[in-house]
C-alpha cells in the first residue's frame, strides 16, 4: 500500500470485517475518511469493539508505544499505531503524551450494508480510494457473475476521476473449498462462467479502468507464504 493512496483521501472498505485493515490503514496512512461496511452485523460490531481498543491504546502511548510495536503486526508490519505514534514522538519533542481520541473516530466508521443488493452512500459521495481484500469471492459464490459485475460497475461508479481501486481476488481452488457452505453457493459455483482470472480484462476492457498494477508482485521480505496478488486499478 502506498501513503499517497490514501493520506488526505476519502476511502472506502468493502467487507470490512473486524475493521483491522480498516483502522490499521486509516492510522498508518492518515485518510481524511475511512469508511468500512460489512453485511455481517456482528462483524460490525465487531470492528468498533476493534476501534474502541485502538483509541484506548492510542490514548495509552507513548507510555507502552514501545511495547506495543514489538507485540502487534498486521500482515508482517509492526503496529500501524504503535509505530506511527513512536515517530511523531521522536520527530516532535512537543508531542502530546495523550492523543486526541475524537480525531480518530471523526475519520474511521462503521456501517452494516449489502454492497451489492442495497447499499448506498450518502447523495453525490465519492470516494478516492476503495479497497476490497478477501470479498470478491463471497461475491460471486452468492450472486453469480452477476454479482461481481456489479461489484466492479458499483466500485466504478463511486470512485473520484483519477481514484484507485485495490483488489484482492481469491483462487478458483478457494471457490471449490467452499462451494457448499451454503445450497445458493453450491448452485452457483456450477454457473460461474468468469473466472477470478479474467478479473483484470473485466475491469480495464469492460468497466474501464485505465491501469492495473499488481502491487505485491514487488513485496519481498515477509515470508508468511501468502501468494494472492493484490491489484490496484486506476480510474
Amino acid at each position: 500500500m502506498k501513503k499517497e493512496w490514501f493520506e488526505g483521501k476519502d476511502c472506502l472498505d468493502i467487507g470490512c470485517n473486524s475493521g483491522v485493515i480498516t483502522i490499521a490503514i486509516a492510522q498508518k496512512f492518515s485518510c481524511r475518511s475511512i469508511l468500512g461496511i460489512d453485511i455481517d452485523g456482528a462483524r460490525v460490531n465487531d470492528a468498533y469493539w476493534t476501534l474502541r481498543r485502538k483509541v484506548k491504546s492510542i490514548r495509552t502511548v507513548p507510555a507502552v508505544g514501545d511495547k506495543l510495536a514489538e507485540s502487534n503486526t498486521v500482515n508482517c508490519l509492526k503496529d500501524p499505531v504503535a509505530e506511527s505514534l513512536n515517530k511523531r514522538a521522536k520527530n516532535d519533542c512537543t508531542a502530546p503524551h495523550h492523543l486526541q481520541e475524537g480525531d480518530f473516530l471523526d475519520t474511521v466508521s462503521f456501517k452494516k450494508g449489502d454492497f451489492i443488493q442495497n447499499w448506498h452512500p450518502r447523495d453525490n459521495t465519492s470516494y478516492d480510494t476503495i479497497i476490497c481484500l478477501s470479498v470478491s469471492k463471497w461475491v460471486h459464490l452468492n450472486w453469480g457473475d452477476e454479482g461481481v459485475i456489479t461489484l466492479f460497475s458499483k466500485v466504478w461508479r463511486l470512485l473520484s476521476p483519477g481514484g484507485v481501486f485495490i483488489l484482492e481476488p481469491q483462487p478458483w481452488k478457494s471457490y471449490y473449498d467452499n462451494r457448499l457452505v451454503s445450497e445458493t453457493t453450491r448452485i452457483n459455483y456450477h454457473n460461474i462462467k468468469i473466472r477470478p482470472e479474467d478479473f483484470q480484462d473485466i475491469l480495464l476492457d469492460k468497466i474501464g479502468f485505465r491501469m492495473v498494477e499488481d502491487i505485491t508482485s514487488s513485496v519481498s521480505g515477509c515470508k508468511t507464504g501468502f501468494k494472492r496478488p493484490i491489484l490496484a486499478f486506476w480510474k
